[in-house]
């Protein structure tokens, strides 16, 4: 008679030992198991065995380049501070869904998390980017943070995800950018009238700020810019700052890299996470989540001093880029471009009015102790090094001259 195998991964007692040895093996579970309940009983705490870490999927819009490294920045503290409770796997763009697809795929749960910047949103809502890029009330980045945590931005926010895009998500913002560049142009534009007719590429808000202004203005990926100028498709084109512009070979396409710029004057990281997940967490994890938020924050507030000051010396000295201030011509333009964007959507939109009128409250207050309180730092500056386009310091901060 033929002897039956026993079935794919089912264990099997091949001899009596063994099969007295399971029975035993049986006996001792029920006894420790019974003991454990006695000291439950008489009150002795017990060890929770640990069945591995909570592992959340979070995909970036972020491929490589720095941008990618501070959301790798971010996922080590969270796995760092976590003490193996929690892990996130960070995914990079494309790698589930492509990225203007990211928010709904988080919001239904195909991605438990992501790693990009609201004005990705612009689209579906143009209030999106008043959470990142926004008009420049005098402010910059980290008083933008300021109004999100300390000056009711994170209660709209909230309001914006429920109740306007109607998603179950749970966001934070954090990673102050500085100022972003003009960008990088074929030629020289000295003036508002240089700039008219120009196909440029930015993204969000600031693609009406510039079309006020007279441009053709194309909304493309960051990994799209260089392609495209490169091909003629486009003029000019901002991504958002010499590092990842280095990385993405604009030196190759354009000579002309201008700095200082109104269009999107400040912007920071958005974080979100689908609300299920969320709420599935313990307090514990949130708390990681959240304050590896700020933890990351402020980390990349310092690395972005080090990092895109040195690549923007690499970018003149080793490849030739002419790096010039914007115009004031250009800059009291964008401002009068801006009130005009402010006031159209305004008038069609409750909730963007309702947006604007926070941010605008949030920064008389602060903005008036800050500039008020400032000390001319370019004056110091200047009075120690000289100009800072014409003698660019070392790569140590020295002036060479």
């Amino acid at each position: 008679m033929k002897k039956q195998e026993p079935a794919e991964n089912q264990p099997v007692a091949s001899t009596a030992a063994e099969a007295g040895e399971s029975a035993n093996s049986r006996r001792k579970f029920l006894k420790t198991g019974i003991a454990a309940a006695g000291a439950s009983a008489l009150g002795f705490p017990m060890i929770a065995r640990s069945a591995g870490p909570r592992v959340l999927k979070i995909q970036g819009a972020w491929g490589s380049g720095i941008f990618k490294e501070f959301a790798l920045d971010y996922v080590r503290r969270v796995n760092e501070m976590s003490g193996g409770s929690l892990k996130l796997d960070y995914l990079d763009v494309g790698a589930v869904v492509k990225t203007p697809e990211i928010q709904t795929a988080v919001s239904r749960g195909v991605i438990d998390g992501a790693h990009l910047v609201t004005a990705y949103w612009y689209s579906k809502d143009a209030s999106s980017s008043l959470f990142g890029t926004g008009p420049c009330w005098g402010w910059h980045a980290n008083q933008l943070l300021g109004w999100f945590y300390y000056g009711g931005g994170k209660e709209l926010y909230e309001e914006l995800m429920r109740d306007v895009l109607r998603l179950d998500i749970v966001g934070f913002l954090s990673g102050p950018m500085p100022a972003q560049p003009l960008g990088w142009f074929r030629k020289e534009v000295n003036g508002v009238a240089d700039m008219k007719g120009l196909k440029y590429r930015t993204v969000g808000l600031a693609a009406n700020v510039m079309q006020e202004m007279g441009m053709s203005v194309v909304q493309l990926p960051g990994g799209e810019i260089q392609p495209a100028m490169e091909r003629g498709l486009i003029d000019a084109a901002e991504f958002n700052n010499p590092s990842s512009d280095k990385d993405f070979g604009m030196q190759d396409v354009a000579k002309n890299y201008y700095l200082a710029s109104y269009h999107q004057s400040q912007e920071t990281f958005e974080i979100i996470f689908n609300r299920k997940i969320w709420d599935s967490l313990s307090d514990e994890q949130k708390a990681i989540l959240k304050y590896g938020c700020e933890a990351a924050s402020a980390d990349m507030s310092w690395k972005y001093q080090d990092r895109y000051s040195q690549d923007l010396i690499t970018l003149q000295e080793e490849h030739g880029v002419k790096v010039h201030r914007t115009s004031d011509d250009i800059m009291a333009a964008q401002l009068e471009a801006w009130d005009k964007v402010i006031a159209e959507f305004s008038a069609k939109d409750p909730f963007f009015t309702k947006v604007i009128e926070s941010q605008k409250a949030w920064m008389r207050r602060v903005g008036a102790y800050e500039l008020t309180n400032a000390p001319d730092y370019q004056a110091a500056y200047t009075h120690y090094f000289g100009s800072t386009v014409d003698a660019p310091a070392d790569r140590n901060g020295v002036n060479p001259s």
